[in-house]
């Protein structure tokens, strides 16, 4: 911007966004001191380069407006777990399902981990039939985004928001 801009001829353009032509770098820096603005590159790979006559300061704290904006409306999706067990009593299957619905209504994904025990992991259809279970009680506000797996003593799932 201003002073640090080396090459001349440049193409500027004007606050207002219309095209005052190819000038020389001084005549346009004049130009825009006149106006009490600033001369800025916008297109340093362009033949000639195209600068702007713009108040900078003003430029920068819109950028910066809008991106707090952008992040104000951002939502991280987040990956909250529930663990079960193969054995697992109705109450606690119904308490353990309700925060994942819960996770899922905020818009989170949930890994659903059926943990094995012992000689439990002989079994793992048992385990198989609870995380069905989880699945098809949260089947309306939740999809099936990675099916049940095994690895090592544990069985995982992950459930997406619809």
């Amino acid at each position: 911007m201003n002073r640090q801009i080396r090459i001349s001829p440049v193409r500027v353009i004007a606050p207002d966004g219309s095209q005052l032509g190819i000038l020389e770098v001084d005549v346009a820096l004049a130009r825009a001191q006149e106006e009490g603005l600033d001369l800025v590159e916008v297109a340093p790979t362009a033949r000639p380069p195209v600068v702007r006559i713009m108040d900078y300061g003003k430029f920068k704290f819109e950028q910066a407006k809008q991106a707090r904006l952008a992040k104000k409306k951002q939502h991280v999706i987040l990956l909250k777990e529930v663990k079960y067990r193969p054995g697992i009593d109705d109450h606690d299957f119904d308490t353990k399902t309700r925060h994942a619905r819960r996770f899922l209504e905020e818009g989170n994904k949930v890994k659903v981990t059926m943990m094995f025990r012992g000689r439990q992991v002989a079994h793992p259809e048992l385990g198989k039939e609870v995380l069905d279970r989880v699945a098809n009680e949260l089947a309306e506000i939740g999809k099936i985004e990675t099916d049940a797996k095994l690895e090592g003593k544990n069985m995982t799932m992950i459930l997406a928001p619809k």
